[in-house]
């Protein structure tokens, strides 16, 4: 085995970090001086370009805006159109609903009238088949006129 002494060793040291800031401070100001130097236009340019750019944004959004408004009024139309669609195609199936229960109603009265209609001339025709057994003669033969009348 290798002696423990043999190895090698590293040493880290601790700054307190006040050269630190002076670095960034330095370092900073040395490229916002480079940057004066190089940059192609004055700082008045500079932000006439961003006041025309930012113009152009505004003009921008405000188009989008405008379209997608006119295409929102499309579809509000259209769809304002399919209900009123709709609402047309229930008037009409009420309506027709409507006619068919008045028209269910008369065939109804009109079945209803003939079947009491038919009733009473058969309660009549017994009333008076009754009363026709109980005038003739008790002989039976009156009663055999009446059956042999209805043949």
């Amino acid at each position: 085995m290798r002696d423990h002494d043999e190895q090698p060793y590293i040493v880290i040291e601790k700054d307190s970090g006040g050269g630190q800031l002076g670095s960034f401070v330095i370092g900073a100001l040395v490229g916002a001086g480079l940057a004066l130097l190089f940059a192609p236009k004055s700082g008045a340019e500079t932000q006439e370009d961003l006041k025309e750019r930012a113009r152009q944004l505004r003009s921008t959004a405000e188009e989008r805006m405008r379209e997608a408004q006119k295409q929102l009024e499309v579809k509000l139309d259209s769809a304002r159109e399919g209900v009123q669609d709709r609402i047309e195609s229930v008037k009409v199936a009420v309506d027709a609903g409507r006619q068919a229960a008045v028209d269910a109603r008369g065939d109804l009265e009109r079945k209803l009238s003939t079947s009491k209609a038919a009733y009473r001339t058969g309660v009549d025709a017994a009333r008076e088949s009754v009363a026709e057994a109980a005038t003739a003669p008790e002989d039976g033969t009156g009663a055999e006129e009446a059956v042999g009348a209805e043949d």
